[in-house]
């Protein structure tokens, strides 16, 4: 028996993407490559407290906005508590039809009191009925049901829900109604709803030891189109839920901008052969009060004395003793930052998510932004929580700046002054294009300090270890220590009897 396969070039048409309707959330928007497809029936599940109700109102007032007819069925709240709470947030709740179904038992009144039927089922066919007369009559174009777990209790068991949920979904969806019900994770046969549904949002939250909750949110599946799968980060703010796409590196072609990066310090760019290039990254790396952030801050001086923009986010270090540092250095960072080509930001680790942050330092290269210092790496880690996952945070945000063509310069904290030391940049060393390291030395009871290019991706670089000066005259890189042997460890040995100043 022989079989034939159809023709691949007759059977195949392209796809076509269907009406999106937006959420009014910028971030979920993104992530749903437009927003829901119209006349679809979405699951919008979390544990109390993951900022259900919050989203399902945003949803409802976009719609207001844009002249929808929006419609709230409320089986939890009264309207009373949903206007006080919409008022939380600075909202008004006009324009919103608000379904109080929160007493089924006093709005039915004697037909409650039968003895036919269980008093539940009543009250679930009561409210199943009430449901489809109020969409007859207003006609909304997007509803939200806040939540189906009172559904579910009235239903008493798993059958009699799923049954009462299929009845009622053609005329939930009738007329390219687009629609959000609300539940509760802990809901036994989510399952089942989940293959009744169009698509599935899961919201979620943890509580660290430290600091505020890590809330996140899914896209479990959405029928028939494409999306940005994963964990993204997400906050509930005063005025509404903010969600911060989970960063996905693209192909495109590179943003056309200065080919190498010069730190202004001619020492030093001979040292990297020119300068650093665009579309890399640097790793500094040396002992705590080193240099590495006033090298930092030299590079990016420079590019802005270049007409660039550069964007810098300080971790572990407050803008005042920055700015204090930088002026102490010969470079005055103060009109740059009153015109707006540099840009710093000091960030608190402990209140930072790696999604809102991915999100800061996207908004920057967006706005022109050719240069991003991140200082430190140490502070950056902290605040990523899940370390399992670190380096490939860290990897796709550098890929997203490569790809951006933006140079990027990433500070690690090393432990330990003099001798070995040790830091969690060595970690994630073999990520970065380049690597300079810092070190302390003592030469002649004094306190000296070294630098050194380990490694240079693009291309060559100077493998000796130089003196590095820090002063009010500038920042002065001296000629190589090629007399001693030692230096990185701290404890530098004469080899000849000359001396090297």
């Amino acid at each position: 028996m022989v079989f034939r396969t159809a023709n691949v070039e007759d059977t195949v048409i392209d796809p076509v993407s269907p009406p999106r309707t937006r959420t009014g959330i910028d971030g979920l928007d993104l992530i749903l490559e437009g927003g829901l497809p119209r006349g679809g029936l979405y699951l919008l599940e979390g544990q109390p407290g993951s900022a259900k109700t919050t989203l399902a109102l945003q949803y409802l007032l976009t719609g207001v906005a844009s002249q929808e007819p929006a419609l709230l069925i409320s089986l939890s709240e009264t309207k009373t508590e949903l206007v006080t709470f919409a008022a939380s947030h600075g909202w008004s709740l006009a324009g919103i039809d608000i379904m109080d179904l929160s007493d089924l038992r006093r709005i039915m009144g004697e037909q409650g009191k039968q003895s036919v039927f269980h008093a539940s089922e009543v009250e679930l066919m009561e409210a199943i009925k009430l449901i489809r007369t109020r969409i007859a009559d207003t006609r909304p174009k997007r509803i939200v049901i806040d939540s189906l777990s009172e559904l579910r209790h009235l239903a008493g068991d798993d059958a009699t829900y799923r049954l009462n949920m299929d009845a009622l979904k053609p005329c939930l969806i009738e007329g390219d109604r687009t629609v959000i019900m609300v539940d509760t994770l802990s809901s036994p046969d989510n399952f089942a709803l989940h293959t009744m549904v169009h698509g599935v949002i899961k919201l979620d939250f943890t509580v660290p030891e430290v600091g505020p909750y890590r809330r996140q949110l899914q896209i479990q599946k959405i029928r028939g189109v494409k999306f940005r799968e994963g964990l993204h980060d997400f906050e509930l703010l005063t005025g509404g839920v903010a969600v911060y796409p989970r960063l996905v590196p693209a192909s495109k072609t590179q943003r056309q901008c200065f080919s190498q990066a010069a730190s202004g310090i001619d020492a030093l760019d001979a040292i990297l052969s020119g300068g650093l290039d665009y579309g890399t990254s640097t790793l500094m790396m040396g002992p705590a009060g080193s240099g590495k952030s006033t090298l930092a801050t030299q590079f990016a001086f420079a590019a802005e004395k270049r007409g660039e923009k550069v964007a810098m986010f300080l971790f572990d270090e407050h803008l005042g003793t920055m700015l204090a540092r930088s002026h102490g250095v010969g470079m005055d960072l103060s009109a740059a930052l009153a015109k707006g080509s540099l840009t710093i930001q000091a960030v608190d680790p402990m209140e930072l998510t790696p999604g809102k942050f991915a999100h800061l330092v996207q908004t920057s290269v967006e706005q022109g932004a050719t240069m991003i210092v991140i200082d430190s790496l140490t502070g950056y880690m902290t605040s990523m929580g899940d370390q399992v996952h670190l380096t490939l945070q860290i990897r796709n945000l550098l890929s997203y700046l490569a790809e951006r063509n933006v140079a990027t310069l990433l500070i690690s904290v090393q432990h330990g002054l003099l001798g070995a030391t040790d830091a969690q940049g060595e970690n994630i060393s073999y990520i970065a294009d380049n690597v300079l390291l810092l070190r302390y030395y003592e030469h002649r009871g004094d306190v000296r300090r070294a630098l050194s290019v380990f490694k240079r991706r693009a291309g060559p670089h100077e493998r000796t270890i130089r003196d590095i000066d820090f002063s009010a005259a500038g920042i002065r890189v001296g000629p190589p220590l090629t007399q001693f042997r030692g230096v990185l460890r701290g404890e530098p040995v004469l080899d000849s009897g000359q001396d090297n100043d």
